[in-house]
């Protein structure tokens, strides 16, 4: 008789646990607001523009800039040299000079360019 008494109880109980109402939880979880869309022309490239760069900077920004290139020291004398008067490095290892025109624009006296 026990056993059927505690069986009763617990199924009484289980019932009661299902119906109770889950307000609590909806009070501690709040929907977190949409992200909001940013337009392209609301930021800028940190030390992709020019004078953007400190001139502390300049070294690990040529070191990613030349990464891949198989003349690493003139790659990265030059680089540094550019970077030192332009205070901007482009971004990548190839191309994007146009985000720093200093850097693009700066020739060798033969007319190639100067900054790799």
């Amino acid at each position: 008789m026990a056993l059927k008494a505690s069986g009763v109880m617990i199924f009484i109980g289980m019932m009661l646990l299902l119906h109770i109402p889950n307000n609590h939880a909806k009070l501690m979880f709040s929907p977190s607001p949409a992200p909001q869309p940013q337009s392209p022309g609301n930021f800028t490239m940190y030390g992709a523009t020019p004078g953007s760069l400190q001139p502390q900077e300049c070294a690990p920004r040529c070191t990613s800039r030349c990464s891949k290139t198989a003349f690493k020291k003139p790659c990265m004398f030059f680089c540094q040299k550019c970077c030192a008067t332009c205070l901007c490095v482009p971004p990548g290892t190839y191309g994007n000079k146009q985000l720093c025109p200093c850097y693009n624009d700066w020739k060798t006296k033969r007319g190639g360019p100067k900054c790799p």
